[in-house]
């Protein structure tokens, strides 16, 4: 049997002295395969990714592994314990305002400068040079700031420096009313039909400040900046945001199914020694990022939210209707919401109470089939 060994991660401090602390779980490869390294729950409502974390270590243990795996659930205890009322707010730092999914460490300056200094062109020697300077660029981040970090930076490092030492990078999300979905590297969408999911979005060579593009993006400027300078170089390493549905839910059935897709994409990986997984034959759509597109509501009022995830829209069916009860008896008091074109709807707002301005869905505005 899988040996797993568990430790447990400090994050940092609250006010009583009291530690924010991590469980890590990690499983030694016995052959030669890529490592890995999983995380879920860093947004505090999105806690799906944490069951399936749950299925994942019931399904390795029995299986035999080739590569190295670390996976850490509730991977932001800040966020995690951040309620109000019967909901969890951990979306935002409460302190800074910032999304605690954007405060990785990306310095692309750093890649320019060790390109012109490289003596090998030895990828072996190459990669175990790069890894090198993006851990000990965290290193510098985590140890040696004079000014000091803040929580979420302290958090976010953290957890880069153990992404840092993996070939692959899965970080588990969920929307707040959502369909399954994945964000995937442009180089990478030949993975993406591994994964149980019917649609994924396109990233391209761009920093945001999320932990897949945390992880990506430096392999994949080193790739193109070597490709410049006429040295054969194969990017392998690949990293992706998998949004596992809808918030504040935990499905373990469900979870158990999407434990299997991760599995399946392992399996193609070399990750584990199995042939057991196979993805499923679904129809997948892409759209590329820039046609990733929020719509926003047009008015305040009361949303019944209409249209189905995953099935395209027709231009002209309503997306939602929205009620305005003021308007009742001297105006119009229902508002039925559509588009001039067809977009595939990803997720809604989770609330049926909205502001204008309010962002209600977000859709696949120009779509293709994955193949």
């Amino acid at each position: 049997m899988t040996i797993i060994k568990k430790s447990v991660l400090s994050m940092g401090e609250m006010a009583s002295g009291a530690k924010l602390t991590v469980p890590v779980y990690f499983i030694k490869g016995t052959g030669d395969g890529p490592s890995v390294y999983i995380q879920a729950n860093m947004h505090g409502a999105e806690v799906q990714g944490n069951a399936v974390i749950y299925q994942l270590l019931e399904q390795l243990k029995r299986l035999s592994i080739n590569g190295d795996i670390t996976l850490v659930p509730y991977a932001n205890p800040v966020g995690a314990n951040h309620k109000n009322g019967e909901y969890t707010l951990g979306r935002f730092d409460p302190i800074t305002g910032v999304n605690w999914n954007r405060m990785y460490h990306y310095d692309e300056s750093q890649i320019d400068r060790f390109v012109e200094t490289l003596t090998s062109e030895d990828q072996v020697e190459i990669d175990l040079q790069f890894q090198a300077l993006l851990l000990d660029g965290i290193a510098q981040k985590l140890d040696h700031n004079q000014y000091g970090l803040t929580t979420g930076q302290r958090i976010a490092y953290q957890l880069q420096k153990m992404a840092h030492q993996a070939d692959l990078v899965l970080d588990l999300h969920t929307g707040p009313i959502s369909s399954k979905h994945l964000y995937c590297p442009e180089y990478a969408q030949g993975s993406a039909s591994y994964f149980d999911i019917e649609h994924t979005i396109l990233i391209p060579d761009s920093f945001d400040g999320a932990m897949d593009e945390a992880t990506f993006c430096p392999w994949w400027h080193l790739s193109k900046k070597l490709a410049s300078r006429g040295i054969n170089y194969q990017l392998r390493r690949e990293s992706f945001t998998v949004e596992l549905g809808s918030q504040e839910l935990i499905d373990l059935d469900v979870a158990a199914q999407d434990a299997k897709s991760i599995l399946s994409y392992l399996q193609y990986k070399n990750v584990i020694d199995s042939c057991e997984f196979t993805p499923k034959e679904i129809t997948r759509y892409a759209c590329y990022l820039k046609d990733y597109k929020a719509f926003y509501s047009p008015m305040g009022g009361m949303v019944d939210y209409l249209a189905t995830f995953g099935d395209v829209l027709k231009a002209g069916e309503p997306l939602a209707r929205i009620l305005r009860m003021d308007n009742y008896g001297d105006g119009d008091a229902l508002h039925y919401i559509s588009l001039d074109h067809d977009v595939i709807p990803i997720l809604h707002f989770a609330s049926a109470s909205v502001n204008q301005g309010t962002e209600l869905y977000k859709v696949f505005s120009k779509y293709f089939e994955l193949t």
